[in-house]
């Protein structure tokens, strides 16, 4: 499997989950995986909506993971219908307001959390691509920050903000980092790897702690919360697609329902008609039982 994977170029996260997957998959049967079929999928979907009470789009990542080990790597052709992956209600990513994110960076509980937060949202880079971010690729002199192997192995720049740069600069002089901007830990030292995920997910959540912010702060928020405020800025939709690295310009329109600006500027089908004062509409009275 790990083979089909990398010759099919999937990224490093996904190769990892996938793996991770159809390894928790056999456990809990207590089999090997290619004595199961399509019956113990549909049982793990359950139990993994009903009981581990995962969010649907993690059990669709997981339907993804055993539909791939299946039908690439043990060539076994099964049906949609046989495997199917679970419905997704349609929501709306909360955001952050702008003071709000404010407040969340001014909440982090030292540099290093700082800087990542303030890179988080000053880019709006996936969380992945954030902890794999190297020192090389914050280019001061083009006021870039490249994101190299991007989701679907794609790279793409963004514009780099002088604050987050002045940031960048004092946090580099105290870490001083050699290869990724935002070194992990071995055996509590510091060291020349990439962080968890983990450690991102633990600093958005301390800052907003801090900061009093009752929204369920992750990483992906401030993405959320990034684009949606470019929006506002009078950023294009194209413009907000190429910075995120979206391939669809339908997953980036989702935004456009968050921005206050796209909504004030629709107004609404009354501002266009003319109705009389309300005050001159008869009051009907009450009727009262007796």
């Amino acid at each position: 499997m790990l083979e089909e994977l990398q010759r099919r170029n999937y990224s490093r996260t996904t190769i990892k989950a996938y793996l991770h997957t159809v390894e928790v998959f056999a456990k809990h049967f207590h089999r090997p995986p290619d004595q199961l079929g399509p019956e113990h999928i549909r049982s793990y979907q359950v139990y993994l909506l009903e009981e581990r009470k995962l969010g649907v789009r993690t059990v669709a990542l997981h339907t993804a993971a055993l539909r791939f080990f299946f039908c690439k790597t043990l060539k076994r052709a099964y049906p949609i219908e046989e495997v199917p992956y679970p419905k997704a209600p349609r929501q709306l990513p909360i955001i952050l307001s702008q003071e709000e994110a404010v407040r969340l960076i001014e909440g982090a509980s030292n540099l290093f959390h700082r800087a990542m937060l303030m890179t988080l949202y000053s880019t709006g880079i996936r969380r992945a691509e954030l902890c794999h971010l190297k020192v090389e690729d914050i280019d001061s002199e083009r006021m870039l920050v490249h994101v190299r192997h991007g989701k679907g192995g794609r790279d793409r720049s963004v514009p780099l903000s002088p604050k987050l740069l002045e940031t960048l600069r004092e946090y580099w002089h105290w870490m001083k980092p050699k290869t990724y901007l935002f070194p992990g830990t071995v055996n509590g030292w510091r060291a020349d790897k990439p962080i968890t995920p983990k450690v991102l997910w633990l600093a958005c959540r301390q800052a907003a702690q801090r900061a009093g912010i009752r929204k369920a702060v992750r990483p992906h928020l401030l993405r959320h919360s990034f684009a949606t405020h470019m929006l506002e800025q009078g950023a294009d939709l194209p413009t907000v697609q190429a910075l995120l690295g979206h391939t669809d310009l339908k997953a980036t329109s989702i935004y456009l329902h968050l921005s206050e600006r796209h909504l004030k500027a629709a107004g609404t089908l009354l501002d266009e008609v003319e109705l009389s004062s309300p005050d001159q509409v008869k009051r009907s009275r009450r009727l009262v039982r007796k």
